[in-house]
């Protein structure tokens, strides 16, 4: 039975896979499908209606539009990071709500 770590790579791989298909990439409008379908919140918080195409672009490093598994691998990571960082300040924020709240008198 793999580890949860392992299974979360696994899910990665196969997901992009999955969506490549035999050709072994993603294009553009490969990519805006997925984000749709796969992280439809990311998309509808974006107030860049260009977000898609100035993420392919910083993907695509050879220009010739399309997205390996290292660019889409890159991608989920850097999109994870944000997630963690805004979490973790979402629980410091809490964290001191929650401690101001207690030394206020009853």
């Amino acid at each position: 039975m793999p580890s949860q770590m392992e299974y979360t790579m696994e899910t990665m791989m196969f997901t992009f896979h999955k969506f490549a298909g035999d050709k072994g990439y993603l294009t553009k409008e490969d990519l805006r499908v997925r984000m749709e379908n796969e992280l439809p919140g990311f998309l509808e918080n974006q107030k860049d209606p260009l977000a898609v195409d100035k993420i392919m672009k910083d993907l695509d490093q050879c220009r010739d539009g399309k997205v390996g598994f290292q660019s889409f691998f890159s991608l989920t990571t850097g999109l994870t990071i944000a997630c963690s960082d805004y979490f973790v300040l979402h629980m410091k924020q809490k964290g001191k709500k929650q401690k101001s709240q207690q030394l206020l008198p009853s």
